[in-house]
């Protein structure tokens, strides 16, 4: 891979390891597994809220509201998939 295509798809693979810790972390929030009362807790959700609700709140101008379903992170994740395969592709 081409060295100017990998720092963009090392950040696309942070934003995919922040997606899915965010994903594990709601379950386990929701599941009351976690706490939030836990500073630790609470400050590692705040923060991964902070990164991603910019990139969330782009992609649910274009969901529909669908109740309770929240199906913003795998849509994230499939733009983030798309992303890394055309790096991929055109850093050969």
């Amino acid at each position: 891979m081409a060295p100017i295509f990998a720092i963009p798809y090392m950040v696309l693979n942070v934003i995919w390891f922040f997606i899915i810790a965010h994903l594990i972390m709601s379950w386990l929030i929701a599941f009351n597994v976690l706490n939030l009362y836990q500073p630790i807790v609470a400050q590692i959700w705040s923060g991964l809220n902070r990164i991603l609700d910019p990139i969330y709140g782009r992609i649910r101008q274009f969901l529909p509201n669908m109740g309770g379903l929240d199906l913003t992170p795998l849509i994230a994740l499939l733009i983030v998939a798309a992303l890394q395969y055309t790096l991929a592709y055109y850093g050969r």
